[in-house]
């Protein structure tokens, strides 16, 4: 049978309880019987001294046996409770007034009555002659005849008729009153113990109520409300464990729900690839069959044109392949920034050497705005290079002909802020959720299967920087974020990142 923890204790505690009035029963009915043991002795530890004083027990002839026979009767008659034996030198009994047959030994043991003469603590246990493992109190005095040791008067202060009684009193009513005392008071302290470990445990009920309730499957999709959460005493276990599960329990959801949201957006971003893979791969497909089926045909012009469609078409496979192998190596730690500190203006001035000849093929003038006293960054060279390419070449993209890329860095405390925009249509309202998240479209076309800007994203998330989409009047898309300027803000936003993505933030 399975027991709750509150009825383990409760039993644990009935049984304890059990034991200790037990116990305190047994102490109690011991010490009542060593007190009235030492009482009885003290009050007649002299009764042997006075008889040998006062009775002529033996001459020089030995014992007498008439006149012990008759002292000790008329002793016995008068308190009931003494037996008188007469014991010699060695301790074996020499004259008593018991019934024949009654003496169970024929020798008492003469240490206890040596402690009794030398006056040692009370009460003092000797032999009792009318039991063979018995031990009385009891009172004793040596006797002399001619100024010699000639044995000891030995009397044994609780006979057999003390014992007879005592035995019909065991359930007298005070006993019994006793008893039911202690019954009582054990009862009452056991229904204080189980009410006590009842409101005890309640806490914890409530926690494990809570704890079989709660279900991963069941989280939903929106953050709830939260709960108010008292503030635990220090010294209250279950309450500080109570809080802690609740945290526990709201960190899990929230890890849930970023899990199922990352696993809709892992599906998306395959599905999208899978798009944009398969149309230049059927384009692809498409003119290397016409250039084989139809190579006899073909005139050197035609070709020429259907090979670079090829070959564009085969760029375009490359160039999503490595986005996607890219993004891979950085969602998946592959890549950790490398801080060092560089020129910004010598950066942008590479990154418009690079575009520069693709822009005035489009006619889109590339523009570049430095305040006076900006400093070098403190970041990964190569990541953020690779920031400002994915910018500029999704700016480049949809800036119409005659259009302006503009890219300007102002100071901003302990942080430079850059800023990309162009004078394309924009992101419209719409797409803006999840923009750094998810593949999007824009006028139908999409950018390297939305990669771009996840790995924009994502490479200045690993520096604890976030990238934002603002309104500027008269531009199109302007991003912007902010790079550290000294290696020791730069450190702590890096590693405020790590923490963050340990956590799974």
């Amino acid at each position: 049978m399975r027991l709750t923890l509150t009825q383990r204790l409760s039993l644990v505690f009935a049984v304890l309880l059990l034991v200790c009035c037990g116990t305190s029963a047994w102490m109690q009915v011991r010490s009542n019987q060593m007190h009235e043991l030492e009482v009885v002795q003290g009050l007649s530890r002299d009764l042997a001294q006075h008889i040998a004083r006062d009775t002529v027990l033996m001459d020089t002839k030995g014992l007498m046996p008439d006149a012990v026979r008759e002292l000790f009767s008329k002793l016995m008659l008068v308190n009931p409770s003494v037996e008188v034996y007469l014991l010699d030198t060695e301790g074996r009994i020499v004259g008593s007034a018991a019934p024949e047959g009654r003496i169970h030994r024929e020798r008492i043991e003469l240490t206890p009555i040596l402690r009794l003469l030398n006056g040692d603590a009370l009460p003092i246990l000797g032999d009792d002659p009318r039991s063979a493992e018995g031990r009385k109190v009891f009172s004793a005095a040596p006797l002399q005849v001619n100024g010699k040791p000639a044995g000891y008067l030995y009397v044994v202060l609780l006979s057999e008729e003390h014992d007879r009684f005592a035995e019909r009193g065991a359930t007298s009513a005070a006993l019994n009153t006793a008893l039911l005392s202690i019954g009582l008071v054990a009862l009452l302290c056991l229904i204080a113990g189980l009410t006590a470990f009842a409101l005890i445990t309640r806490p914890l009920r409530r926690l494990t109520e809570r704890v079989s309730q709660f279900d991963i499957d069941a989280v939903p999709t929106t953050p709830p409300a939260p709960e108010p959460v008292e503030k635990a005493a220090s010294h209250d276990e279950i309450a500080v464990l109570d809080a802690a599960f609740r945290q526990m329990q709201t960190r899990l959801s929230e890890q849930w729900r970023s899990l199922t949201r990352q696993d809709q957006e892992r599906r998306e971003l395959v599905a999208n690839i899978s798009h944009d893979l398969r149309t230049p791969l059927a384009s692809l497909h498409g003119y290397l069959e016409t250039l084989s089926l139809k190579d006899a045909t073909l005139s050197p012009t035609d070709r020429r044109r259907y090979l670079g469609i090829a070959l564009d078409q085969s760029r375009k496979v490359g160039g999503l392949a490595q986005s996607l192998l890219e993004l891979v190596r950085l969602e998946h730690g592959f890549v950790q920034p490398v801080l060092e500190r560089f020129s910004l203006t010598d950066l942008v001035q590479d990154i418009f050497q690079k575009f520069e000849l693709t822009a005035e093929a489009r006619q889109i003038e590339l523009k570049a705005s430095f305040a006076p006293n900006v400093s070098t960054a403190c970041a990964d060279l190569g990541l953020i290079e690779r920031v400002l390419t994915n910018l500029f070449d999704n700016a480049l993209r949809d800036t119409p002909q005659g259009g302006e890329i503009e890219l300007s860095l102002r100071p901003h405390g302990a942080f430079i802020e850059v800023t990309v925009s162009d004078t394309g249509p924009g992101i419209a309202p719409q797409l803006r959720e999840g923009l750094f998240l998810r593949p999007f479209n824009i006028g139908g076309a999409r950018r390297d299967g939305g990669l771009g800007l996840r790995i924009v994203h994502r490479i200045l998330q690993l520096h604890g920087i976030e990238i934002q989409l603002i309104d500027v009047p008269g531009r199109g898309a302007t991003f912007r974020f902010s790079l550290p300027v000294d290696e020791q803000t730069a450190e702590q936003w890096t590693v405020r990142s790590m923490n963050l993505n340990s956590m799974g933030k």
